[in-house]
């Protein structure tokens, strides 16, 4: 059987394919306007680690693929390098050194010569991770106990300020990761990012409803106190679930002000249930710590007055299909997904387990709190009221 011949994108078709996969389109949809397979697509993708190449640009002075072209058609009409100089406008020495450079009068060719060009052109910055070792080591160690890049950069500019080698952005660390080609980060750290993918994806993203019904009595989040938007009095919570394989469970919880984590597992979300669970957590705060909490439009919450009765804690409930109004839970429901992937039986988990993922989080340092830990930050609440 005949093999089929392979067929390369064009630089022009390789614009599209990036620009169509910032926009989120999978590479099944891309490949189809080219009436490919996405395995064609693959390759332009992955071999840069889902990371744009920069764009190639010529200096103004260089001469063009079209200008070559010229040449070399010159070269076949036998005319002279004054001819061929006076068309294209250039300076003769200029043609002289461009044919003899690529090959001469009999092989010169304007596409190899071109290609030869803008590899001679490349003037490839080193990456600041490749000639440092001992920064490398503290970027893995720190990626092995599950901190992120933006983590880290923010750490090491609060930890060593006056040590400019021992800073490094996230976004260096990242490419590093992805562009094997630098060679100063080993691929097997990529396993400790919390997205798990062996390529830089778009952030396009879509917000499904979920068309709940109403709750009876719930407060509107527009009701909730001015003093709860900025953040500056400790004490008010943000709730939700986060859901598994088989009608698993467990409840999320985050302070507005420091960022500190509760999780609780909960056999099923049944409302009895969560309330439960929920009172059960609130006992173990300080009433100054514990004053509201926000929770989006879930069923499990319909007896949110018992919760309230029980605890003095009010309940505020956010617009439907506005998950924004609970931003801090819902940055903490996803770097959870890292220790709980979606899909995955949630109940298989103790309350142990959770209790240390829970400790993990509030030990790392935020960006938000200017690399501080949730825990100091909470640890420094909870000083302020002893």
């Amino acid at each position: 059987m005949k093999q089929k011949k392979r067929e390369y994108f064009t630089a022009e078709q390789k614009a599209i394919i990036w620009d169509r996969y910032k926009q989120g389109d999978t590479l099944h949809a891309i490949a189809k306007m080219f009436n490919r397979g996405h395995t064609s697509i693959q390759p332009t993708i992955y071999n840069a680690g889902g990371i744009r190449p920069p764009e190639k640009k010529r200096h103004p002075s260089a001469l063009s693929l079209h200008e070559r072209e010229e040449i070399s058609r010159g070269l076949a009409s036998d005319k002279s390098f004054r001819e061929i100089a006076r068309i294209l406008g250039r300076s003769p020495s200029t043609v002289c050194r461009e044919v003899k450079r690529h090959g001469g009068l009999r092989s010169y060719r304007a596409s190899k010569a071109d290609k030869t060009a803008w590899e001679n052109a490349k003037r490839p910055k080193a990456c600041k991770l490749a000639g440092s070792k001992a920064l490398c080591l503290i970027i893995a160690r720190k990626m092995k106990a599950a901190w992120s890049p933006q983590q880290i950069s923010g750490w090491l500019k609060r930890k060593y300020p006056d040590k400019e080698e021992l800073h490094v952005s996230h976004e260096t660390i990242y490419k590093t990761l992805y562009i094997q080609t630098r060679g100063a980060l080993k691929k097997e750290l990529q396993k400790h990012l919390r997205t798990h993918r062996p390529v830089r994806k778009s952030r396009k993203t879509s917000l499904k409803g979920k068309g709940l019904g109403g709750i009876a009595d719930a407060i509107p989040i527009s009701e909730r106190p001015a003093s709860v938007e900025d953040r500056a009095v400790p004490g008010h919570w943000e709730g939700d679930l986060i859901q598994g394989s088989n009608n698993s469970y467990i409840v999320t919880l985050v302070e507005r002000h420091s960022r500190y984590v509760m999780l609780a597992k909960v056999p099923n979300n049944k409302t009895v249930t969560v309330i439960k669970a929920l009172i059960k957590q609130s006992n173990k705060l300080p009433t100054e710590l514990y004053k509201s909490l926000t929770w989006d439009r879930g069923a499990e919450l319909s007896n949110h007055k018992d919760f309230t009765l029980a605890t003095d804690i009010q309940v505020y409930f956010c617009d439907p299909k506005s998950p924004w109004q609970r931003g801090s839970n819902e940055n903490t429901n996803r770097l959870l997904r890292q220790y709980f992937p979606k899909g995955t039986d949630l109940s298989v988990h103790s309350q142990l387990r959770l209790n240390q993922v829970a400790r993990q989080l509030n030990e790392r340092p935020r960006k938000t709190l200017e690399y501080e830990t949730p825990a100091e930050r909470f640890n420094e609440c909870v000083a302020s009221i002893g």
